[in-house]
């Protein structure tokens, strides 16, 4: 299984950007697709974006509009960039080799009101 390494986390307030990479530890060019999800305390793990092979995008209902999934294939990373966040964005978000089922050790990411 591929490994996938996140970073980019931190504290920003209401309103700002913050931008995750995943690196993987091998090739994702081949990969099906590659997810991002997110989990906040108390609360079940959400699906947030996905990337096909083929580019076709997904998006969970809550960020549509705020966050954009792209890849880089050159570099075996995957990036989240995430506008107008909300005090509700704050989790821990997770990469995911959705069809290989690997995932990432998650990046925390804290929106402040």
């Amino acid at each position: 299984q591929v490994q996938l390494v996140e970073s980019g986390g931190g504290l920003v307030q209401a309103g700002g950007s913050l931008r995750l990479s995943c690196a993987a530890s091998d090739s994702i060019s081949d990969v099906d697709a590659m997810g991002w999800y997110r989990q906040a305390p108390g609360k079940y793990r959400e699906f947030v974006a996905s990337i096909t092979r083929n580019n076709r995008l997904g998006y969970g209902d809550s960020v549509k509009g705020r966050f954009t999934i792209s890849r880089e294939d050159a570099k075996n990373t995957v990036y989240l960039q995430m506008n107008s966040l909300k005090p509700e964005d704050t989790a821990v978000y997770y990469c995911h080799d959705i069809a290989g089922g690997s995932w990432g050790q998650g990046t925390q990411v804290t929106v402040s009101s």
